[in-house]
Formats: structure tokens, C-alpha cells, sequence
């Protein structure tokens, strides 16, 4: 493969990423939460970046709600615990909630709703469900990753002797794994965030913080949502 062919394979991922209105709303998140870290709260230039990217967001997620719900009433996998299947259910039907309850916050906030009281009131339920949300996502990437595990250990138990690497089935779990461990870590860092936001401690929780943490999760989620690169073709 030349180097131009290379560029433009290249050029053609970026544009595939940058099509999905959920990168793009990714990326205004990362903007959103390192200017509410520059700011620290206080008024300013970041202060107003991180309010005017927060309603830019709203846009972008209008009827995302459908997305959760779908998955709400979604069959499971087969063999997945009672337990687990009632966390994932849990977290679709809050984070829906929060996403159906973000668009009355946009209404509100751009003047469409006037009532600033009752904007403000379910800006506050709205986040209270998102941090149940992030807190059962948490719990289900913990007890997907134990599940992971012992599947794994079972499977070097057969591969005792052998390159357990060059297994597919092991690489595949493998995979699986460490994709389950990046959400674990975003999951658990929302819940921070979460918490930042509704001001639950304040002290120890600041808007830097939340930024912070906000910020890096922003990043983890622009990375999920990146496109598989195509195979490499063997020159002859």
C-alpha cells in the first residue's frame, strides 16, 4: 500500500468517526468537562465555554432516550445471572429516564420552558438517575469481569501446556476482558462525576475535580467509539 493510499484509508476512518453524531458529542464533552477543570468554578472565559458546550450536548442527544429503552426490553444473553440481568436492566431504564429528562433541561435552559424552578428541580432528578445509572453499570462490569475470569482460568486449564495466546477463543475473552475493564474504570470515574455535579460533596469533590475525572472519561468514551482499522493487505 502506497503512502497516499495509506492517508486516504486514513482520511476515510476520521470521517467515519466524525459521521457518528455520538462522537461528536463525545468530543464536546471532553471540550465541556477540561474547560469546567480550567475554570474551577469561577466565572471566565472556560466557565462559559463549559455552560455553552453543556447546552450545544443537549442538541445532540434529543431522543437518545429510544436507544436505552430499546435496550430496556432488549432479550439477554443466554446464561447471564438473574442479578446481572436486573442491574443492566436497571441502568437502561435510568439512564433513559435521565436522557428523556435532560430534554425538558434543554427546554428550560434555552428559554423554550420558562419555569427555572422546575427546570432546575428535574436538571436534579435527571442526574440523581444518571448516577444510578453509572452505579449499576459498575456493579454489571464487575460481575461481567468475575464471569470473564473464571471462564479464562477454566480455558488455561485446557491450554496447560500449550501457547494459550495463540488460542482464538483465549484472545477473544481476552479482549473482552480488558474492553470490560475500560468501562468498569469509566463507569465507576461517572459516578464521581456525578456526584461533583449535584454537589453532593463539595469539599472534596470540587468542580476541578469533576472536571478532572469528567474529562478523562470523555476521552475513554472517544475511544470505545473508534472505528476498527481495515486489515493490512500482505504485499505479494
Amino acid at each position: 500500500m502506497s503512502t497516499l493510499d495509506a492517508t486516504r484509508a486514513e482520511l476515510a476512518l476520521l470521517v467515519l468517526y466524525l459521521n457518528k453524531a455520538e462522537a461528536r458529542d463525545k468530543i464536546c464533552r471532553a471540550i465541556q468537562y477540561g474547560s469546567k477543570f480550567l475554570s474551577n468554578g469561577e466565572p471566565g472565559t472556560a466557565q462559559n465555554v463549559d455552560k455553552q458546550t453543556s447546552l450545544a450536548r443537549k442538541v445532540f442527544r434529543l431522543f437518545k432516550f429510544v436507544n436505552d429503552l430499546h435496550g430496556l426490553i432488549s432479550p439477554t444473553p443466554q446464561g447471564t445471572p438473574l442479578p446481572l440481568i436486573l442491574l443492566g436492566k436497571s441502568k437502561n431504564a435510568l439512564l433513559s429516564t435521565f436522557l428523556f429528562l435532560d430534554q425538558f433541561v434543554w427546554l428550560g435552559r434555552s428559554g423554550i420552558y420558562q419555569n427555572k424552578e422546575r427546570t432546575e428541580l428535574i436538571g436534579r432528578i435527571s442526574l440523581y438517575c444518571w448516577l444510578g445509572s453509572s452505579a449499576c453499570g459498575t456493579l454489571v462490569e464487575l460481575g461481567e469481569l468475575g464471569r470473564l475470569s473464571g471462564s479464562m482460568k477454566k480455558l488455561e486449564k485446557q491450554l496447560k501446556g500449550t501457547n494459550k495466546y495463540e488460542n482464538e477463543q483465549y484472545r477473544a475473552k481476552l479482549k473482552a476482558s480488558n474492553e470490560r475493564t475500560l468501562a468498569l474504570i469509566k463507569a465507576s470515574m461517572d459516578i464521581v462525576v456525578a456526584v461533583g455535579l449535584l454537589q453532593l460533596a463539595p469539599k472534596k469533590v470540587t468542580p476541578r475535580v469533576t472536571g478532572a475525572f469528567g474529562f478523562i472519561t470523555s476521552l475513554i468514551s472517544c475511544y470505545q467509539l473508534l472505528p476498527a482499522a481495515p486489515a493490512k493487505s500482505k504485499s505479494s
